[in-house]
């Protein structure tokens, strides 16, 4: 649809790419962009699809990111350490591309993953460029939430929505990885990506379906005698287990609010509490540097809150 409104003539300036993280946004976002300088530099490639040939000179200009009509703004990254927003200097960074002629054709590209991280001022001074766009100017905005987006901006722009992949789309982009993962492990990075791969990509090599298991060993059993939680307290204790924790701080409110999906009534209020509960605890203990040992038993103290009454 986008590549037949380029063709005609009739694309519109501003596209909000709208959907969960880790689905493929900003990603798509890239391939039609290349696509479509592709084409505006002509030739155009035949076929349908976004794929641009091996070999093909605007191809290798996008992957040097050295093409002088593409821009992407995403946080910037010192010392390690990424930015809290993308800044009103990086907006106006983009005025040498909007200002001046276009350099391989006449369209000119720019993508921003993602448009949730702009501070207060680069999304105004964003604004600015959507209310007058330059002919054959495009935006792509990558937005997890464009509920939180400006209303201006939203109102500035069309809405293309992403959904959750299906089991054999997960599958298949899992078995891409490098390396790929172990024909057990798809099956748990399936169930906890809940159809984003980049979601499940984080959890890859950590062997997650060990946590899962207890996990559900305590919310079935209530874990009467402290032993799964002391087990899993005692895991995701020190350095070396640092990433599992932190895999661990984001999976078990998940884990919480995928049981509480299957109660009603009173039951299901108490369980959205225990997952409040678990998601701000769970959400601090980083910024707060909480000791892992005691978070872990905590939340997963709200994990055996779930099991059913007499366990």
């Amino acid at each position: 649809m986008l590549l037949a409104a380029a063709e005609s003539g009739r694309m519109h300036h501003g596209w909000i790419l709208a959907g969960p993280a880790g689905i493929g946004k900003a990603s798509f976002a890239r391939a039609l962009a290349m696509r479509l300088l592709a084409d505006a530099a002509g030739p155009p490639i035949a076929g349908e699809g976004h794929d641009v040939p091996q070999g093909h000179p605007i191809r290798a200009l996008m992957e040097a990111n050295a093409h002088p009509d593409y821009a992407e703004l995403a946080l910037l990254e010192k010392d390690g350490v990424l930015a809290r927003n993308i800044g009103v200097d990086q907006i106006r960074g983009l005025q040498r591309l909007i200002q001046s002629a276009p350099s391989l054709s006449a369209r000119r590209i720019v993508v921003i993953d993602s448009a949730d991280d702009l501070e207060r001022s680069a999304a105004n001074a964003l604004l600015k460029n959507l209310e007058e766009p330059p002919a054959d100017m495009l935006f792509l905005l990558v937005s997890h939430a464009p509920g939180r987006l400006l209303p201006t901006i939203r109102s500035r722009c069309r809405t293309l929505r992403f959904g959750p992949l299906q089991d054999d789309a997960m599958r298949s982009a899992l078995s891409m990885m490098e390396p790929a993962p172990k024909d057990g492990e798809i099956e748990t990075l399936l169930s906890v990506g809940e159809g984003s791969p980049g979601k499940a990509l984080r959890y890859a090599g950590l062997n997650l379906a060990e946590i899962e298991g207890i996990l559900q060993s305590i919310a079935t059993q209530g874990d009467p005698d402290n032993r799964w939680r002391l087990t899993l307290a005692k895991m995701l204790s020190g350095k070396p287990a640092r990433p599992r924790y932190e895999a661990f701080l984001e999976r078990a409110p998940a884990f919480i609010a995928q049981t509480a999906r299957l109660r009603e009534g009173a039951a299901l209020g108490a369980a959205l509490g225990h997952w409040e509960a678990a998601r701000q605890l769970a959400g601090g203990a980083v910024i707060l540097s909480l000791e892992p040992g005691a978070v872990v038993f905590e939340i997963a103290g709200h994990v055996a809150a779930l099991a059913p009454q007499g366990n």
